[in-house]
């Protein structure tokens, strides 16, 4: 959610850096941002609302010293505000505090400091921590060992980074919120993401739960709870900065839809053999076929489990998809022999790392579906597969969930390959070796930008599907109202009768995917007469296998396919139809309101 960025011994001005970094943060979402530079004394600035806020407060100045930190902040306590920005000092401004989490028993550290007579200038959370350290201090203690000391009385989640006047160095500390250090020559950092310094460096240390980091301009050390060194290994992203940029596309977001096809391909490589018709994940060999398998997952990653869901199911494997946040607070009983899957994106959502450890802590096997190399999830898991999707910058997950898809296709597959109800896999095979192509087919000739040109001044829009289609109507309808920030609700077609449709009019647009000839496209039909009985316009997403054109206001076409492969198609439509709508009415397409990339609060 929040960004966090740091630098010790930058061979730029040290404010510069600090404003580059939290520039490649500004997708996470937020409403303030701020810097703090420490050396002799630490110099603060901060600004709600966006960055070029800050920038201005900054123009004409330049904040230099040995060490920095900045923060990007996506409030949780207290509203917006240039108080209530990030980084938070202590009284005497000697210390400087940045922080992503929530610290849970802040109002009772509040309660005892204010007791003690310490003045709070702001209503987060985050502001106890200084004002530890600086008690710390005020007792005696060095600067590491006052950072550790507030650190020890902290409940809760934090990715936590200080600065001390007087001292060249950054403190920080993690605990369900990420850290990862950047290990350049001569100059160190840290962040909350790789893209804040992939510009200076490539080569990075991933901070564990529990660790402690110290950067200082010539030097870096990782330590544990107890304060001994830990041995970390320095990895190197494959990505570069380059792929983090638009390059040349209006936004993030409609690049990252254009890439899918070669996002696919990555997904694809190694791991499906064609001559063979085979589907081969070396990093999920020697897992079992479990009788029972749980999905675990937030938003967009939920619909890509359901999907998964079921796949399993069609199996003959009892499958359920849970929302994340309510398989942690409400564990549903877990048999031994249960696997549990997470799907996370970024590796670092919260309510998934929470839903995990608990049904870990009933000695259940995991496995991660995931995009990002290093993240927690895929640290903590049995098993990791990764998508390959590659960075994706913008907020609204769009390619990633196509890939999320086809990685669910391949680990089913792969799951099930020893077991006889296993139906032979080579039309599969054949339809995800030319699901690429067929996806850059759809991205060439779409009508999407011309269609939701005729919805313009709706005031609802509907998006239905049955069997493998349901996640993706629930995904289209989410892609729509995160960026056009207009209603939408996704529906099994089926249910539209139980209620929903006392909702239509001739100002709800529905979308229907309708694909193949068989008894889901025939109910699914059956469904649209339903609404266009009602006057409301219609838009089929479709193969042209069935007759669904007939009763179709408009029609967005996808290429004939497997059942299996052919909502991924249908999905590609839809996150088209969001872009042009949000596009057309002027929304910030890559960094929607209150939302963020990496979710990693409960």
């Amino acid at each position: 959610m929040c960004g966090i960025i740091g630098v010790a011994g930058a061979d730029d001005a040290t404010s510069a850096v600090l404003l580059e970094g939290l520039s490649n943060l500004e997708y996470r979402g937020y409403d303030s941002a701020g810097i703090a530079v420490g050396g002799d004394e630490v110099e603060v600035e901060k600004k709600e609302g966006e960055l070029s806020a800050l920038k201005r407060a900054l123009a004409g100045r330049t904040l230099d010293g040995a060490v920095g930190i900045g923060h990007t902040r996506w409030s949780t306590h207290g509203p917006p505000s240039d108080e209530n920005a990030h980084p938070h000092t202590d009284e005497s401004g000697r210390v400087a505090v940045v922080h992503n989490g929530i610290i849970e028993n802040y109002r009772a550290l509040r309660d005892e400091l204010e007791a003690k007579g310490v003045s709070f200038s702001s209503e987060t959370d985050t502001e106890v921590v200084p004002h530890l350290i600086a008690e710390a201090l005020d007792a005696g203690a060095d600067p590491e060992s006052a950072f550790r000391r507030a650190v020890e009385r902290l409940e809760g989640s934090y990715a936590l980074a200080a600065v001390v006047a007087g001292t060249d160095a950054i403190f920080a500390a993690r605990h369900d919120s990420p850290l990862v250090l950047g290990i350049g020559d001569g100059a160190h950092y840290l962040a909350s993401d790789i893209p804040a310094f992939l510009e200076r460096t490539r080569d990075v240390v991933y901070l564990d739960e529990g660790e402690f980091a110290v950067l200082t301009p010539g030097d870096w050390r990782v330590e544990d709870e107890l304060g001994e060194p830990v041995e970390k290994e320095v990895e190197t992203v494959e990505w570069t900065a380059e792929q983090t940029g638009k390059s040349g596309y209006d936004h993030f977001m409609l690049k990252e839809i254009h890439e899918q096809p070669k996002a696919l391909r990555q997904c694809l490589r190694g791991r499906v053999d064609e001559l063979e018709g085979r589907i081969t994940v070396e990093e999920l060999d020697g897992l079992d076929a479990p009788e029972e398998v749980h999905f675990l997952a937030c938003g967009t990653s939920y619909h890509a489990a359901r999907y998964g869901a079921l796949l399993l199911q069609e199996a003959g494997v009892h499958a359920t998809a849970f929302l994340s946040s309510e398989y942690a607070t409400s564990l549903p009983p877990i048999a031994r022999d249960t696997l549990v899957v997470g799907i996370t994106q970024s590796g670092e959502t919260a309510d998934t790392l929470s839903a995990l450890r608990k049904a870990r802590g009933r000695g259940v096997e995991t496995v991660a579906l995931t995009n990002v190399v290093g993240s927690t999830v895929a640290r903590e898991c049995d098993h990791v597969m990764y998508i390959r999707a590659g960075p994706e910058i913008g907020v609204a997950a769009t390619k990633t969930f196509s890939s999320q898809l086809v990685g669910l296709n391949l680990f089913v597959e792969q799951l099930l390959a020893d077991e006889p109800r296993n139906r032979d896999v080579r039309e599969l095979v054949s339809a995800l070796r030319d699901l690429p192509g067929q996806v850059q087919e759809v991205l060439d000739e779409s009508r999407a930008d011309e269609v939701v040109e005729e919805f313009m001044g709706a005031k609802s829009f509907f998006f239905i599907g049955r069997g493998v289609h349901y996640p993706v109507a629930l995904e289209g309808a989410l892609k729509f109202k995160e960026i056009t920030y207009e209603h939408a609700e996704g529906f099994a077609a089926g249910e539209l009768k139980h209620g929903p449709l006392a909702l239509v009019t001739e100002e709800t647009p529905v979308f229907a995917l309708v694909t193949g000839d068989g008894e889901n496209a025939r109910k699914t039909i059956g469904n649209v007469k339903e609404v266009e009985a009602r006057g409301a316009p219609v838009v089929v997403v479709t193969d042209g296998e069935s007759d669904a054109e007939r009763y179709a206001d408009s029609v967005l076409e996808i290429p004939a396919t497997h059942e299996r492969t052919v909502p991924i198609l249908a999905n590609v439509q839809l996150q088209l139809v969001a872009y042009y709508m949000a596009r057309r009415l002027g929304r910030a397409i890559d960094k929607p309101r209150n939302l963020a990339k990496s979710v990693t609060v409960e």
